[in-house]
């Protein structure tokens, strides 16, 4: 008899084939059988015509931090997904020294959008070396299954300290940081993580540490992975940084290279078109590169006093040292600081950073003076053109003008979804980016997997829905070398969602207090999401996650080459 059988389902087998009729059939955590007919149960579930698929693996979340606290991944699991991998970009709490834990929060409330008083807060702090920090998760269980990077940042912080990101590694700081990556992926890390993008930075505006490696240190660090023979080598992709630069690391390892992050940019459309033509060249050269893109447009909610979009800017430095307000509130005003910007952000061939284009898409959200509420909803674009006056005047401007904690909503990339839906099916595109974990104050993409079903595959029409859910099932599993993971056949393991093809989706983002200390963060609910198992235990129906459905995700290690 088995465990669990869901029948009366549309069956999507995650690896592309047609749809049918059907359900599954599953026993001690692992599909047993999948078709109709699948015999006697001690738990049956009629799923009266609603698809059935694998549950989403997420390759780009950060919930490194988050984990210690949540096992729920939050809000992951409420949105169909089943696996997650984290320590993306590098960005990791493992290893940590206990005197670098507090600078390690630091860094990340700026680079990824988190507040400190949260982590300080939520931070369970039971290990210091990376095999700790698993073997620790492991004991502690999650929700969904979980598979983690060891990240650049955080193994040059533990062996340069406080120099991390101030100076090139010494050979024997370069032979220690090799030592640690190779323990790290033999205690089952899924690969190793780095960034080279330029707003990458810490506390103050200093470069994340990852920033400061030379190729010498790129070079050992990556060759852990080929010594080792398996683990992926996954990149945020600065403007140094090239693709035949990782194909060479590529072919010197034999291992997967993970680009991130790919999208249409306003300011060069063409751009993200010519790498993946150089990443088709390398993979017919037998080099293994993945391009990673996003389904949405990438929008984040931001003030200016928190301006993360901008700091790719050169010629913002000066407002990211500003530590004082009323220095802050001088640079902005200061008509040399305004000429820099407005030289930088007309210069071409720079990308993923804020551009002229994005102006019309920089929108007043919310105000904080109540004689400015006839601004909200309005662009910046459109207003200095009301006004006579070049955009960041009319930016500054209204932000000095009481306006710092005004709340803007601006979309920067993958605005031209003619343009995005080439990305979506190129057969060298990995579809994640979700960033879920990080950037709470700014955006909730976490629920991609079902925009994808919904608007590309069912409003658009330019997927299939069986293409949908392969993208976001096998194919980034098979990429990741997760086993027997994104699939339902048997021997796989039941990672399971059921939802309604007719209405599934995200809702409408809505913001939230529900971290450490009631700090808030953004949230979008799933529509049409019937159901999510983990291992073949439910953790979300139509209401959202089951409190009580214990830990029964995995944790990750064993990876084969």
């Amino acid at each position: 008899m088995h465990d669990l059988v869901i029948d009366h389902a549309v069956v999507h087998d995650g690896l592309g084939g047609a749809p049918r009729e059907g359900g599954v059939a599953v026993s001690a955590g692992r599909i047993t059988a999948v078709g109709r007919d699948l015999g006697a149960a001690h738990e049956r579930i009629d799923a009266r015509g609603l698809a059935l698929a694998p549950g989403i693996v997420d390759i780009h979340t950060h919930y490194d931090a988050q984990l210690t606290w949540d096992p729920f991944a939050t809000p992951s699991t409420a949105l169909g997904v089943t696996t997650v991998v984290i320590g993306n970009c590098g960005f990791t709490i493992a290893p940590c020294r206990p005197g670098d834990r507090d600078l390690t929060l630091r860094a990340l409330t700026h680079v990824e959008g988190m507040s400190l008083e949260a982590l300080r807060a939520g931070v369970s702090w039971e290990f210091e070396t990376y095999p700790q920090f698993l073997d620790a998760m492991e004991r502690r269980g999650v929700v969904p299954n979980v598979a983690s990077f060891v990240g650049h940042s955080s193994v040059r912080t533990y062996v340069l300290g406080a120099d991390a990101t101030r100076r090139a590694a010494t050979p024997a700081e370069i032979a220690e940081m090799r030592r640690l990556v190779l323990e790290a992926v033999r205690a089952g890390a899924i690969g190793f993580a780095t960034s080279t993008l330029e707003q990458h930075n810490g506390e103050h505006g200093i470069p994340m540490p990852s920033r400061l490696a030379d190729e010498r240190e790129m070079t050992a660090l990556t060759g852990a992975l080929g010594e080792v023979g398996r683990g992926v080598f996954m990149l945020t992709k600065g403007m140094t940084s090239t693709v035949p630069w990782l194909e060479g690391i590529a072919a010197a390892t034999h291992r997967p290279v993970m680009i991130a992050a790919m999208f249409v940019d306003p300011g060069d459309p063409t751009r993200v078109f010519r790498e993946l033509g150089e990443i088709e060249a390398a993979r017919s050269r037998g080099r293994e590169l993945w391009a990673q893109v996003g389904c949405f447009p990438l929008g984040m909610e931001f003030t200016l006093r928190h301006p993360y979009p901008l700091e790719a800017f050169i010629a913002w430095r000066p407002a990211i040292e500003a530590a004082e307000e009323a220095r802050y509130r001088a640079v902005l005003a200061d008509p040399s600081f305004r000429a820099a910007l407005k030289q930088e952000i007309g210069q071409p061939g720079v990308p993923n950073r804020f551009s002229d284009k994005n102006w019309d898409h920089l929108t007043i959200a919310e105000v904080q003076r109540p004689e400015h509420r006839a601004l909200e909803g309005q662009t910046i674009g459109a207003l200095a053109r009301e006004r006579g006056q070049h955009p960041w005047d009319t930016f500054l401007d209204f932000g000095l003008d009481g306006e710092l904690d005004a709340m803007f909503d601006c979309r920067l990339f993958n605005i031209d979804e003619t343009e995005v839906k080439r990305l979506l099916r190129h057969p060298n595109a990995a579809v994640a980016l979700s960033d879920a974990g990080a950037h709470l104050s700014f955006l909730c993409d976490a629920g991609f997997g079902l925009h994808l079903f919904g608007h590309w595959a069912r409003e658009r029409g330019d997927l299939t829905l069986e293409q949908a859910v392969r993208a976001v099932t096998s194919a980034v599993a098979d990429a990741y070398r997760i086993q027997d993971r994104g699939r339902l056949k048997p021997g796989a393991w039941a990672d399971l969602m059921l939802f309604d093809p007719k209405t599934v989706g995200r809702g409408g983002k809505r913001r939230v207090n529900d971290l450490p200390t009631g700090a808030s963060r953004l949230d979008t609910p799933a529509v049409g999401l019937h159901g999510v198992w983990v291992n073949g235990v439910r953790t979300a129906n139509e209401h959202g996650v089951i409190p009580g459905c214990g830990r029964p995700g995995r944790l990750l290690r064993d990876f084969p080459g």
